[in-house]
């Protein structure tokens, strides 16, 4: 049976869910707006594993705008929703404040947990620079499948180590009279930089953490497809590793094999950890006006550095 969870808000600034069987304070999502430059928008920092180790960054001084995990939009027809500098092909990054927009918070929907299940549904308003409203989003953030070391089913509760998984899905709708293009660097001239949508930075501890996914492991992963790709790292000031496990559910039609957008995988080591599901990594993705992109992803959160195996055995014991 899950872990019980409760609720924390505190209005105007963020939304605290903790597993109340440790105390543990699992997420703190953050609607509070920051700094124009960084393009204000909602993130979860910190993600903490069961054992209370923070598995996120926020505002490292490579990167200020990198806020644990939120959605972004590198380069959004002209616009950056991203934060920080654009990229500019033969230019590289330039600070171009007038294109960098943000992704406000305009109310929830649902704030709730019971038993051992916790949702934050909100809505949002993309907007360029100016405040012209380009984009509605409605966002669903659930927390589930809290377990602790032993408590699960099969053969991850026989090896010991907690878990929880967080579910992120995201419903935008083009507000504009014309398309808006999703694009990302690798789409405007830079190789292997396709990151946009959802996106983890981890702890500077992870540098150089492992990278897994089903028929492959390391940085060559940047740029390919699967559905799920798991990164371990190992924690400062606690002896011990987590392991994140980013999953694509099965209608994002990551592979593009029915028809949708294709998704790879944008994954680095070095500098610095991070991991984004990208749905315009190669392509850009253009969505008419009144259509709307939908993506669902989980990402579980695990005590220990778990090999493949393992995750395989968690994935099939958890199924979409």
């Amino acid at each position: 049976m899950s872990s019980p969870l409760g609720i924390t808000h505190v209005h105007g600034d963020r939304i605290t869910v903790t597993e109340e069987r440790g105390g543990i304070d699992l997420i703190s999502y953050v609607y509070r707006p920051e700094a124009a430059w960084e393009a204000p928008k909602p993130y979860i920092h910190p993600l903490r594993t069961l054992a209370d180790n923070v598995v996120t960054d926020y505002r490292p001084h490579d990167h200020r705008w990198h806020k644990g995990i939120q959605m972004t939009a590198s380069h959004l027809s002209g616009q950056n929703l991203w934060g920080g500098n654009t990229y500019v092909h033969g230019q590289d990054y330039q600070p171009l404040p007038e294109r960098v927009g943000s992704m406000a918070h305009v109310g929830f929907d649902e704030v709730a947990a019971e038993a051992g299940h916790a949702v934050i549904a909100e809505r949002l308003a993309w907007r360029h620079h100016d405040g012209t409203h380009w984009a509605d989003e409605r966002r669903r953030i659930e927390l589930h499948d809290v377990e602790h070391a032993g408590s699960g089913s099969g053969t991850d509760a026989a090896r010991g180590g907690g878990s929880w998984t967080l579910t992120w899905q995201s419903a935008i709708t083009n507000r504009r009279t014309e398309p808006l293009c999703f694009g990302s660097p690798t789409t405007h001239g830079r190789e292997a930089a396709g990151y946009t949508g959802l996106f983890w930075r981890g702890p500077r501890a992870f540098r150089g953490g492992q990278i897994l996914g089903p028929d492959g492991a390391g940085p060559e992963l940047m740029g390919t497809q699967a559905p799920w790709l798991a990164y371990s790292g190992e924690h400062d000031g606690a002896d011990g590793h987590a392991t994140l496990i980013f999953q694509h559910a099965p209608e994002n039609d990551h592979a593009g094999e029915r028809g949708t957008h294709p998704s790879h995988w944008f994954v680095r080591n070095e500098p610095f950890a991070a991991v984004a599901p990208s749905f315009a990594f190669y392509d850009e993705l253009e969505l008419a006006p009144g259509d709307t992109l939908s993506r669902r992803y989980r990402v579980t959160v695990a005590d220990g550095a778990w090999d493949r195996v393992r995750i395989a055995e968690y994935l099939a014991e958890h199924p979409w």
